[in-house]
């Protein structure tokens, strides 16, 4: 521990959190000698950075570069920024990231400004800048989607992250429990965390080579309000938990991660589905949303709350209204368990079944690594600029997979494997 970790009074366990620094380079990226890393992170989880850079460097890392946002400079923009600069984003920035990413540099973020930040501003320059920002970023998306390299979140607990979350403590009593929810969601409340990421990657591996040995054409969800038919991409692939990038490093993309997920066909999504948890999107809580698919496509989508919001959304672009994404989490899994909603996707869709709008991952492809843009697309898979994971598993959800000839086969019942 270097000297200006010393001396600190925090109510963040400072072991926990070194632990976490640790399983974030030696598990989530498991950073290969001599590769560099690329960290986002908002300044306020400077704590944690420094530990993993600490962790990376004894790991044999080339050179660890941080990115820093703060929420108060982000707010700067939307009250005193020139109404043109809301259609602009910093693409140089991109640029730079995905010729690092091209170059073989690892990726880390580090996720924790309050999600709600940006509830206050105006929604429609929260948009245009949500929109130019997806369009810039593409290039470096690209390489993440497409894992070409590999790559992890983790998160911090900030302060106003915290406050959201636990409102009638004080700031070091909010952080302390949101801190001690993401050290047990991220399974580092314990001596040996990496052997238990290794157990928990082992039990997600048996879930998705049974489910890929099925060969399903098709999930059927129901349940409260949902009546849903999610067709598989042709030649799709389940994975979970730990997966292998194209350079050939096997890391883990999420802690947490409960989920094994797949690709869906573009094409071939029919019925009607309704969230089971919030969304925290960009500042805004969207609730209750109710969708319906025709051939894939939602033709109707309502929301209780963040409507105008979830509308702007699906407008992006053509893919915003298709699937990418679909996944099967337990309604027994820790994170559920916790009772708690962290406004963050990163541990809510970890706590139930889910599925994501926009963009898809080649990964979930057999040789998914070979195959061209053209290729996945005729596979049934998507393309977006955005990639938004909700919820819509409970204690009540049923799925089946149905087969090519039609037999159906029982994935969950009440919400857990069946």
């Amino acid at each position: 521990m270097t000297q200006h970790q010393r001396n600190i009074t925090t109510p963040i366990d400072p072991v926990k959190l070194d632990r976490l620094a640790e399983v974030a380079v030696k598990v989530g990226l498991q950073l290969a000698p001599g590769q560099d890393l690329l960290i986002t992170a908002p300044a306020a989880a400077l704590p944690l950075v420094r530990r993993i850079a600490e962790h990376a460097y004894k790991a044999g890392a080339g050179l660890v570069t941080p990115f820093f946002s703060d929420e108060d400079i982000t707010l700067s923009r939307y009250r005193f920024g020139a109404d043109a600069s809301f259609d602009r984003a910093a693409g140089w920035l991109y640029e730079g990231m995905a010729k690092a990413f091209t170059a073989n540099t690892a990726r880390l973020a580090v996720v924790g400004d309050n999600p709600m930040l940006l509830s206050g501003e105006d929604a429609a320059k929260v948009a245009r800048a949500n929109k130019a920002n997806s369009m810039a970023y593409q290039p470096a998306l690209e390489k993440i989607v497409g894992f070409d390299v590999n790559w992890n979140i983790v998160a911090y607990p900030g302060t106003a992250w915290a406050q959201l979350m636990f409102p009638d403590d004080s700031a070091d009593g909010a952080v302390a429990k949101l801190a001690d929810a993401i050290f047990s969601a991220s399974r580092v409340d314990n001596d040996n965390p990496i052997a238990n990421w290794t157990a928990h990657n082992a039990a997600s591996r048996r879930r998705t080579d049974w489910l890929n040995g099925q060969r399903f054409h098709a999930l059927h969800y129901s349940g409260p309000g949902t009546d849903l038919t999610v067709g598989l991409a042709d030649g799709h692939e389940w994975v979970g938990g730990a997966s292998t990038a194209k350079n050939g490093i096997v890391c883990n993309p999420n802690i947490p991660t409960e989920e094994v997920f797949t690709t869906p066909h573009a094409l071939r999504v029919e019925g009607h589905v309704r969230s089971t948890k919030p969304l925290s999107y960009q500042g805004t809580l969207i609730d209750e949303i109710a969708v319906r698919f025709e051939r894939g496509r939602i033709v109707e989508a309502k929301a209780s709350r963040g409507a105008d919001v979830l509308n702007k959304v699906l407008d992006t672009d053509e893919g915003a209204r298709r699937l990418g994404e679909v996944a099967l989490v337990p309604h027994s899994s820790p994170i559920s368990k916790s009772g708690l909603l962290f406004y963050n996707t990163l541990f809510d869709e970890n706590a139930a079944c889910h599925i994501a709008l926009g963009q898809c991952y080649s990964k979930c492809f057999v040789d998914g690594a070979k195959l061209s843009q053209d290729q996945i697309a005729a596979q049934g898979g998507n393309k977006s600029f955005i990639h938004i994971d909700w919820m819509i598993g409970s204690g009540e959800t049923d799925i089946d997979g149905i087969t090519s000839d039609g037999r159906r086969v029982p994935v969950f019942r009440k919400g857990e494997w069946a």
